[in-house]
């Protein structure tokens, strides 16, 4: 693995570091409220960095979603570039392609997901789709909307040809409910394409926690240098350091675990373990991160309008989002056991075949496996895989 970024991801990162750190400041955030800097989603598709994901795939929009965490900017870039440019890019039909990624990649279209999947979204044979989704992130700024239905196929649809009810969640994501009768869906993919827009979801915002992490943090270092108690700064004080240290771990252990899934994606490797890990690290360790941020600026982290109020809701936002934790790491562990079953029963199928092999070609003289896979013992000698027994 090589985690280096290279120089169109550097210049990109770069590039987002400037815009976000001159657009999303503190005052102009509080102005906007709950909803989305629009303005800002324009500066940075107007700077290209909406379709240079295409290019720098998905380690670089870790990247840049973390600049974006770094000062909790309200822009839909991950939900955009995440379910509209990698997802059409990657399932959608050449016709949908070329119909859809333009507007995604100029920012004139905004694409949001109703994952993860919930059942409660039934599909008609003409493709029309009834059902409720109770929370959508940045639905009230999205164009059209990723929708799984029952049977986890992904369906594209027109945000104006559904109901859409203002919803607060726990950061300001432009949230809505969202609600369908009868709304007609596009169908985007084969069913096996929920499972990989699910995992590239789950590292991409995990992504953004890094961010989000970092910037608390960053914060919680110049507070706890220039705050001073009996003469003394508090970042002096043991107890300060430690906390700070174990948050600067848990966020690197976010951002590696990140760029692990995200590098084995972009390279076409199996990724959704690295997907599942990277979530459980930006679930458990998110939360823990956010939380030191707001001790360790003591009374003042209780100030609901201090910045890192902020990144406090969306790290915990996040800690949720896509499933907490504890369901991740259930996940987890479903899929180790289900990847060790195959493994097994694909070395059980080897013996077998070695065995029969062995048979045809008349070398066998009563040979007996016992657990699992073993040498004949045939005029050849005891070849074969160990973990079995021949007698």
């Amino acid at each position: 693995m090589d985690f280096t970024p290279t120089e169109e991801q550097t210049a990109a990162r770069e590039l987002a570091a400037r815009i976000f750190g001159d657009l999303a400041r503190h005052e102009r955030l509080a102005t906007v409220g709950t909803g989305s800097d629009m303005e800002l989603w324009k500066a940075l598709a107007a700077a290209g960095l909406v379709s240079a994901v295409e290019d720098i795939g998905l380690l670089g929009l870790a990247l840049l979603l973390e600049e974006q965490g770094r000062t909790t900017a309200q822009v839909p870039f991950a939900a955009s570039c995440v379910y509209g440019l990698l997802t059409v890019g990657a399932h959608g039909s050449p016709e949908q392609r070329g119909r859809l990624l333009p507007g995604i990649r100029d920012g004139s279209a905004v694409v949001s997901g109703a994952l993860p999947a919930v059942g409660g979204v039934r599909a008609s044979e003409r493709g029309e789709l009834t059902g409720t989704v109770p929370l959508v992130p940045w639905l009230r700024d999205a164009t059209h909307v990723l929708v799984p239905d029952e049977r986890r196929r992904l369906w594209l649809v027109r945000a104006a040809d559904a109901g859409c009810e203002p919803v607060e969640s726990t950061a300001p994501w432009a949230a809505g409910r969202l609600t369908l009768d009868g709304t007609p869906g596009e169908l985007l993919g084969t069913p096996d394409a929920y499972e990989d827009v699910l995992a590239t979801a789950r590292t991409a915002f995990a992504g953004l926690q890094a961010g989000v992490c970092a910037g608390s943090l960053a914060r919680a270092v110049a507070h706890t240098n220039s705050r001073e108690q009996f003469g003394r700064p508090l970042a002096v004080k043991q107890g300060v350091q430690l906390r700070a240290a174990d948050a600067y771990m848990d966020t690197e252990a976010i951002r590696v675990t990140v760029y692990e899934a995200a590098w084995r994606r972009d390279q076409g490797l199996p990724y959704a373990m690295e997907a599942l890990t990277a979530a459980w690290w930006a679930s458990e360790a998110g939360q823990r991160v956010v939380h030191a941020g707001q001790h360790l600026h003591g009374g003042t982290g209780a100030d609901l309008e201090h910045p890192v109020h902020r990144h406090f809701l969306w790290g915990r936002q996040l800690d949720a989002y896509l499933g907490c934790g504890s369901e991740v790491l259930q996940e987890l562990g479903e899929l180790i056991v289900s990847d060790a079953e195959e493994s097994r029963g694909a070395l059980g199928a080897l013996g077998v075949r070695g065995i029969e092999r062995a048979e045809g070609a008349g070398e066998t003289r009563g040979t007996t496996v016992t657990g699992g896979i073993a040498g004949t013992g045939g005029t050849g000698g005891a070849g074969g895989i160990a973990g079995g027994e021949a007698v």
